[in-house]
């Protein structure tokens, strides 16, 4: 089992801006992407709690971002300081959260589909996870 090690996060007003770190992730064999993933209290469907897609990096290269967050945040990594980062420009109350980083086994997890993106408890076991770190944005 790697732990993956987050820092970064806090609280701050509306409009702020806030970056995460994550790193550990090298030691994570056949990793297929890297990503960012949120959860807050009451985030459910179907009655079951999920995780949210925030931003994925995959093997190519590729980054998606989620629907909610585009044009605002931004991923990115540091291969010689095997880190990633999420920038979070134009921070708004809702996306207050536990925010998560993961080193994915299965791509699915990083590519959003016509559903969404959100990840359900029975495929956290297929991605790396990170300790979690808490943003609060106040209004």
């Amino acid at each position: 089992q790697v732990q993956l090690l987050q820092s970064g996060g806090g609280s701050v007003q509306s409009g702020g801006s806030l970056r995460l770190s994550c790193t550990n992730f090298q030691h994570v064999a056949g990793r297929n992407c890297l990503g960012w993933f949120r959860q807050a209290p009451g985030d459910v469907r179907g009655g079951i709690e999920v995780r949210e897609g925030v931003a994925a990096i995959d093997a190519d290269g590729r980054i998606r971002y989620g629907d909610s967050v585009k044009g605002r945040f931004t991923l990115s990594r540091d291969n010689t300081e095997n880190t990633l980062y999420l920038q979070m420009t134009g921070l708004k109350p809702e996306d207050t959260s536990m925010y998560y980083c993961a080193a994915a086994f299965a791509g699915s997890l990083c590519t959003p589909n016509d559903r969404g993106w959100f990840i359900y408890p029975h495929e956290w076991e297929m991605a790396y996870w990170g300790q979690g770190t808490q943003v609060t944005v106040s209004s």
